[in-house]
């Protein structure tokens, strides 16, 4: 008798793309000595769990592109947006400083694993020449934190389903816990989300760069201090480790222990509720947190956006239908090369593109057969288009709105203020200063949250109805652009756009 094949089994390849690559990842239940060289011997297992954490401890070898990988970096870290309210521009130099350096030190290479994979691509991260032989200590921390910090946004988000990760610094998990997460006696770990699968806080501590025993144990220190605070509700301690070596591949190490307790609390409009499945942006009409922990998070990019030259953007068709650029097995992220929906109506739109006279006319089409049109541009000084949709930048643009309200209320808080500012002789005096800004900036957002959730939904559905003229602080109307770029590697998800040149993918040794 032939028994009838559950639905997640599937036995063909997955997509190959122009930028997949295979991460090796070890799970352990505590922190341990450098797997050397375990990551290219040791026998690895497919990553069958989508979006969940695994069900054992041992080495995976999941397959991810690198555009997933730089949606991570640009995402992750301390939220800078509240000192960028009267100078934006600001906002693309923080991009470029999230991903300049990843291009600048690494590289791909092929590989053939002792035990391959039938779905691995034969892909692996590597540093480049200039790392191993030409760069100083303090480039090398540079990389160090950011890859880390990338890699365990990429590894909590992309491959273990967690919803929108913060930065402890902007906020612990709840207001009721604000001032612990607050305290700056506490070495905390780097960020903090919300499961909704487990219904469990995540604690996740990232190290990056030659990571060792001695680095891991004190990131496990910094996760124990928030374990304390957290002792009461159901959590997960993470350590993400990103090594990377001379001669060597790139490989993860996370360390983990989860800790059982009280459901999360109320979030306040932080992040979505836990009863909802999915990523947060799935759920933007149906969840006003879910809407403002996005807007939040895309805020950089909408700033980078709203200060480029009118010159610089332009609209891109995707397809209207947003449930085709949902949460995906492989990561939040869908490339656009397999998606062939909106391929399909690009192709019909150009052909109608003859039989209309201006670009008003064109782009009424476009929505007419199915299209809609996302803002985008290149960030300069990197290798990135970024972009999101009308009704997201519209709730972005009210969020910036109610933010600089509240920036004028807090002195010092601008980076504008600080511009002809003597700088104190004590750097440890300065930073908690600028903690103790941010945190009377916070606690003001905080106090409005009730009115900012309202306003921000409102933008949010009439910005479907609005032209970008409309929008835009200079009140043009950006060229759409119907064609399909062969060297441009596009990915979107239902309300955000990235792209980028197939030139641009870090230098590959062969």
């Amino acid at each position: 008798m032939t028994g009838v094949i559950p639905a997640h089994v599937n036995d063909a390849p997955p997509p190959v793309y122009a930028d997949s690559l295979d991460i090796p990842v070890l799970f352990r239940d505590g922190p341990a000595r450098r797997p050397y060289p375990q990551w290219r011997t040791a026998p690895h297992a497919p990553w069958d769990t989508a979006a969940a954490f695994p069900a054992g401890d041992g080495w995976y070898a999941p397959t991810t592109t690198w555009r997933e990988i730089i949606k991570a970096a640009t995402e992750v870290g301390r939220d800078v947006t509240p000192n960028l309210q009267q100078v934006p521009q600001l906002a693309r130099g923080e991009l470029v400083a999230r991903v300049s350096p990843l291009y600048a030190y690494l590289g791909l290479h092929d590989v053939t694993p002792k035990h391959p994979l039938p779905h691995s691509v034969g892909r692996r991260l590597t540093l480049n020449a200039v790392y191993e032989y030409g760069t100083e200590r303090t480039a090398k921390n540079a990389l160090g934190y950011r890859l880390g910090m990338t890699m365990a946004e990429w590894a909590c988000r992309s491959l273990m389903g967690l919803g929108q990760t913060w930065h402890l610094e902007d906020g612990g998990p709840h207001p009721a816990l604000a001032d612990t997460f607050k305290d700056p006696t506490r070495r905390l770990p780097d960020l903090w989300g919300l499961h909704e699968a487990e219904n469990a806080y995540w604690l996740i501590e990232a190290k990056g760069g030659n990571v060792g025993k001695t680095t891991l144990r004190d990131g496990w220190k910094q996760l124990s201090e928030g374990s304390k605070i957290l002792h009461a509700y159901a959590h997960r301690r993470i350590l993400v480790g990103a090594a990377v070596q001379p001669q060597g591949d790139l490989f993860l190490t996370i360390d983990h222990d989860q800790h059982p307790g009280q459901p999360p609390l109320d979030t306040g409009g932080i992040c979505p509720t836990a009863t909802i499945p999915g990523s947060p942006e799935d759920h933007l009409g149906a969840s006003d947190d879910a809407l403002m922990g996005t807007a939040r998070t895309q805020m950089l990019v909408y700033l980078a956006l709203r200060s480029a030259p009118p010159s610089q953007l332009r609209t891109i068709a995707l397809a209207a239908d947003r449930t085709t650029r949902r949460r995906r097995r492989e990561g939040i992220t869908t490339p656009l090369e397999g998606d062939d929906a909106t391929r399909a109506l690009r192709a019909d739109a150009r052909g109608a593109a003859s039989n209309l006279g201006d670009e008003q006319s064109l782009r009424e089409g476009a929505r007419l057969i199915g299209l809609d049109d996302f803002l985008t541009c290149r960030i300069p000084g990197t290798e990135l288009h970024l972009g999101m949709s009308r009704r997201l930048f519209a709730a972005c643009a009210r969020l910036h709105h109610e933010d600089r309200m509240i920036a004028e209320r807090t002195p010092g808080l601008r980076a504008e203020d600080q511009r002809f500012a003597e700088e104190p002789a004590d750097e440890e005096a300065e930073e908690e200063r600028r903690r103790t800004q941010r945190r009377i900036f916070r606690e003001q957002q905080e106090e409005a949250r009730p009115q900012l959730r309202r306003l921000v939904r409102q933008a949010y559905d009439q910005g479907a109805d609005q032209e970008w003229s409309d929008l835009l602080p200079d009140q043009q109307e950006p060229r759409l652009d119907l064609d399909d770029h062969p060297g441009l590697l596009e990915a979107a998800t239902p309300e955000t756009y990235l792209a980028l040149r197939r030139d641009d993918l870090p230098y590959r040794r062969r």
